[in-house]
C-alpha cells in the first residue's frame, strides 16, 4: 500500500499506528503522507492455548506467537511495550524472536488445531472472541491494559498531493467516516446486522453486535494513543522522528478532534 501510495496508484490507505507514524516520518517534507481519520479504537487480545503460561514473562524459546507482521504490527510493538514493562527497557525485543508473521484466519486456525508451533495468538476481533470460546484459550493480555487506555487500531492516511488537488473528494471521504461513526454509535443492532450482510460474513448479527457492545470499543475518527507509540517506537529508533503531537500526524481537518 505505501509504495503505491507513494507512486501516487492509490489514494488512501488504510494501516495500524506503527506504519502511520512511520510513513509519516519518512515522508516530510516530500510528499508528506499524513492521517486523514482514525477508523476507532478497540482493544487486542493476546490468546494462548500453552496452560503454562500466565503472563507474557512465561513465554519459553518452545513457544511461538502468530501475529499480523513480526517487529512493525500494532500487536508486535503492544508486545515489545509489555517486555520493556516486565523486563526492563533495553530488553524490549526479548520477544521478538518468538513471533511469527501469520494472516489472523490462519493464526486462529494454527492456534485451534492445537497441532502446530503457534502456542499463541496476538490479534484482534473477530476473531480473539471466537478463540475464546474455546475452553482451551485463555486471554493473557489486553492491549489496553498496557497503553493505560484506548488505543486507535488503524487508521486512514494519504498523501499531501491528493488532498490538495482532490479538496471535494477529501472533504467527502471524511464526512463520510464521521457519519459513519454517528450511524453506528446511534444503533449497533442495526450497524451489526448491515455488517454481516454487506461483508457477507459467516458471524451473526447477534455476535457482532455483542463484539462492537463491549464498552471498550470506540467508534470515532479521533486518534487515541498514538502519543504513547510514537515516544515507544522513537526510543526504540523504531521512529527517527518524534511528533510533538498527534496533530503533526494528521491533516487539519481532524485537529479540532479531542486525540492522544
Amino acid at each position: 500500500m505505501n509504495t503505491a501510495l507513494i507512486a501516487g496508484t492509490l489514494d488512501f490507505a488504510s494501516g495500524g499506528v506503527g506504519p502511520v507514524l512511520q510513513i509519516w516520518g519518512r515522508t516530510r517534507g516530500t510528499i508528506d503522507v499524513r492521517g486523514v481519520a482514525a477508523l476507532g479504537s478497540l482493544p487486542l487480545y493476546l490468546n494462548t492455548i500453552n496452560p503454562a503460561i500466565k503472563t507474557v514473562a512465561d513465554f519459553s524459546p518452545k513457544d511461538k506467537i502468530a501475529l499480523p507482521a513480526v517487529k512493525v504490527s500494532i500487536q508486535a510493538v503492544v508486545l515489545q511495550m509489555a517486555a520493556a514493562r516486565l523486563f526492563g527497557d533495553s530488553a524490549y525485543s526479548s520477544l521478538d524472536a518468538l513471533t511469527v508473521s501469520m494472516s489472523h484466519p490462519q493464526a486462529a486456525a494454527a492456534l485451534l488445531s492445537g497441532g502446530t508451533e503457534i502456542t499463541a495468538h496476538f490479534t484482534n476481533s473477530p476473531f480473539q472472541e471466537q478463540e475464546l470460546q474455546d475452553t482451551r484459550v485463555r486471554r493473557i493480555l489486553n492491549s489496553y491494559d498496557v497503553l493505560g487506555g484506548p488505543a486507535t487500531l488503524n487508521s486512514l492516511y494519504a498523501a499531501a498531493k491528493f488532498r490538495v488537488e482532490n479538496p471535494r473528494v477529501y472533504a467527502a471521504v471524511v464526512g463520510a467516516l464521521r457519519e459513519a461513526m454517528t450511524i453506528i454509535n446511534g444503533d449497533k443492532a442495526a450497524a451489526a446486522k448491515l455488517y454481516v450482510e454487506e461483508e457477507k460474513s459467516k458471524l451473526s448479527p447477534e455476535a457482532v453486535h455483542k463484539i462492537i457492545s463491549d464498552p471498550q470499543f470506540i467508534f470515532t475518527v479521533a486518534p487515541q494513543g498514538f502519543m504513547k507509540f510514537a515516544d515507544f517506537m522513537h526510543k526504540t529508533d523504531a521512529l527517527k522522528i518524534k511528533p510533538a503531537s498527534w496533530r503533526d500526524v494528521f491533516f487539519p481537518e481532524l485537529h479540532s478532534e479531542d486525540g492522544s
